[in-house]
């Protein structure tokens, strides 16, 4: 007899030898126990996962001598023509090859003769999807009321491109991928009855490399038994599965927990130009940081990881990186891997991931000494709470030191105020402000806020001008919040000196200034430069008479406070109130 792949030698002929897939098997074979199978059934699912057998294992079970029963004998004449394919009453019908609705005719004018030496006509459409919509339409008035005696089995890879009333009118199956550990166990079975050594690792590769798919498996398993000879190799199974090794992923983890950029990318070439694929790389990299998270967070699940294993090396490598690190650059190579699918450039785009790696930031991992210090610390606090507690209760109030409260006063007064103020350029206003200059500014004053717009005008209700020199005056506010909106309306900080340009026919700087700095900003001033009432001799190096410098800082922005002789003043003018004050 002719040599058989393995996948076609050892394709299951019972639920029982069946992968994974638990919840269908069970289904089926409940099914079949009470007698409840129905007329129709939909296969979905990758590739390799089972389809095909399933519905052949059920035409069988179906139509056992022995049954209907949950597992077919397989020794029965029946079993046996099923599984060569020579029993006429079950039908295996290539959508794909035979999509039109010409083929699609000839079987249902076929469904409504009975079996000739079966139970039940099954008919297994596989690659359903592949159907024209005219042959769709055709099927669909037999797929809903067949004869007693037929059974269709309809297995996809893509579900979506059916349409809803060919779905609405089967039992759905979703067939899952098989698990890493399913298919090492289905290998180890298969190498075990044809009598070929191998190792654990060599299965785990091209069980990774399968991506969820038995038939990929085997065909890849009988590969590399084909390449290597009478034992595989790792070399071997990582040159004809096209995967990367361990080692390879190790020096490269390691490079970018050093932020070798240089070393990284150099490995990244070298694989490249061996042939590895980029997206494949990608693919591949963020299963090793994935088996280095599990290295962890759950270091006895050995048996979970499907690049790196549990030995010390990949253990110490793993502790290098905090936990944060790995998920960010998990998403890194998670985001560059679904960019790749849109760019012909797969290697720029991994290089560039790989430069993002080394420049993700690491938290310093914490040792066993930096724990101890931490639990001292930990006690010291619980010590000093309960010492504070119990002088609480005996009605003593703790002292509080000093430094603490100082820097919480200024914290406080930080927090008062969060309008930047420009002191130094307030300061150099001062210097050289003059009483003439306040007074040019406070007489149109009124007319500034008529020519306003009515929001800006709203902000300066509460704000004066209260010191001047020929080019710059500071503008003081009363509410912190009315000084932080002026500053931050740009249309309002370039229409407002344009405005007092326009009636002074000076373009002034206007420095915006809180109350509350305003006043701390001229008693420092004061003392800086020697201004005390009372001392009636100038301040050598000042630009301003003392007694001026005085009235400016300490009286000329204090206007009067009652009501009645601020609008007289506006009416009538300063002159004439101070005439008839009485």
């Amino acid at each position: 007899m002719s040599y058989q792949a393995f996948y076609r030698a050892y394709r299951p002929q019972s639920f029982a030898e069946m992968s994974g897939q638990t919840h269908i098997k069970q289904t089926l074979q409940n099914a079949l126990l009470y007698n409840k199978t129905t007329h129709a059934y939909l296969f979905s699912g990758p590739r390799g996962t089972g389809k095909t057998s399933a519905a052949k294992i059920f035409a069988k079970a179906l139509n056992c001598e022995n049954g209907p029963t949950k597992e077919p004998c397989n020794t029965c004449e029946t079993c046996k023509s099923i599984t060569e394919g020579s029993n006429t009453d079950v039908i295996e019908f290539d959508a794909a090859s035979n999509s039109r609705v010409e083929e699609m005719r000839d079987i249902i004018e076929k469904v409504r003769f009975a079996p000739s030496n079966a139970r039940y006509k099954v008919y297994i459409i596989d690659e359903v999807h592949m159907l024209s919509t005219s042959a769709f339409n055709a099927l669909l008035k037999t797929l809903e009321e067949p004869p007693s005696h037929v059974v269709f089995i309809l297995a996809t890879t893509e579900p979506h491109k059916i349409p809803l009333t060919i779905i609405s009118r089967c039992q759905r199956f979703d067939f899952k991928r098989i698990t890493s550990i399913d298919i090492v166990l289905r290998m180890k079975e298969v190498l075990t009855d044809v009598g070929i050594e191998y190792d654990e690792n060599v299965l785990k590769i091209i069980a990774q490399a399968a991506a969820g798919g038995m038939r990929d498996a085997l065909s890849m398993l009988d590969q590399v038994v084909s390449f290597s000879g009478e034992k595989m190799t790792l070399d071997d199974a990582l040159l004809v599965t096209g995967s990367i090794g361990q080692d390879v992923f190790y020096r490269l983890a390691d490079a970018l927990i050093q932020k070798d950029v240089a070393s990284a990318l150099t490995c990244v070439e070298q694989l490249v130009e061996d042939g590895k694929d980029p997206v494949r790389l990608t693919e591949d990299f963020i299963t090793f940081y994935r088996d280095l998270l599990v290295l962890i967070v759950a270091p006895e699940q050995i048996e979970l990881l499907e690049i790196a294993t549990g030995d010390e090396a990949f253990r110490e490598l793993a502790s290098k990186f905090p936990v944060d690190t790995l998920y960010k650059s998990i998403t890194i190579l998670t985001n560059t891997q679904q960019e790749m699918r849109f760019s012909n450039h797969a290697k720029v785009y991994l290089e560039t991931a790989i430069i993002r790696l080394a420049q993700v930031p690491r938290e310093a991992i914490v040792t066993n000494e930096s724990n101890s210090e931490l639990e001292q610390k930990v006690m010291m606090l619980e010590n000093q709470l309960q010492q504070l507690q119990q002088q609480i209760s005996q009605g003593i109030i703790p002292q509080v030191n000093g430094a603490v409260q100082e820097q919480s006063k200024r914290q406080r007064t930080r927090s008062q105020s969060g309008v930047k103020v420009s002191s130094g350029r307030i300061h150099e206003i001062l210097k050289t402000a003059t009483k003439s200059d306040i007074q040019a500014i406070k007489s149109q004053w009124a007319s500034i806020l008529q020519q306003l717009q009515k929001s800006h005008s709203a902000l300066l209700n509460d704000a004066e001008p209260v010191a001047a020199s020929s080019s710059a005056f500071v503008l003081k506010f009363k509410y912190d919040i009315h000084c932080q909106m002026a500053i931050e309306n740009k249309t309002f900080s370039s229409s407002f000196p344009q405005l007092i340009a326009n009636l002074t026919g000076t373009m002034y700087e206007v420095l915006y200034v809180p109350e509350e700095s305003w006043l701390k900003i001229r008693e420092d001033f004061i003392q800086q430069n020697g201004l005390k009432q009372g001392n009636t001799e100038a301040t050598e190096g000042s630009s301003l008479e003392q007694s001026e410098a005085i009235e400016l800082l300490q009286g000329v922005e204090e206007v009067s406070e009652d009501p009645l002789i601020v609008e007289a003043e506006k009416l009538f003018g300063k002159e004439f109130v101070e005439v008839h004050d009485d």
